[in-house]
């Protein structure tokens, strides 16, 4: 499953922020971490986030697109809509 999120790096603590519609009505998850954006710092602390969760393994996320964008698409392995939905609240 591909997952849309939008990262905001040095944001205090790890948390989701809930979830938003883009300009072309599509739904992206906001996620805050504390981590910094250097040297793929913030990417990891969201891959980890992201994994604890939903109760999976880190590698079982992977960052697909948008390395150093704010906007990132992931790719979860062994993850289902309810899932997500469970973890992070219903998409709009």
């Amino acid at each position: 499953m591909q997952l849309a999120v939008r990262l905001t790096p040095r944001g205090g603590r790890d948390g989701a922020d809930g979830w938003a519609l883009d300009a072309e009505g599509r739904p992206y998850l906001k996620v805050r971490v504390a981590s910094a954006p250097v040297e793929g710092e913030a990417n990891a602390a969201l891959i980890g986030f992201i994994a604890k969760s939903l109760r999976l393994p880190k590698s079982a996320v992977r960052l697909a697109a948008g390395a150093t964008a704010r906007l990132k698409r992931l790719e979860i392995d062994g993850v289902e809509a309810t899932d997500l939905e469970r973890a992070f609240g219903p998409r709009p």
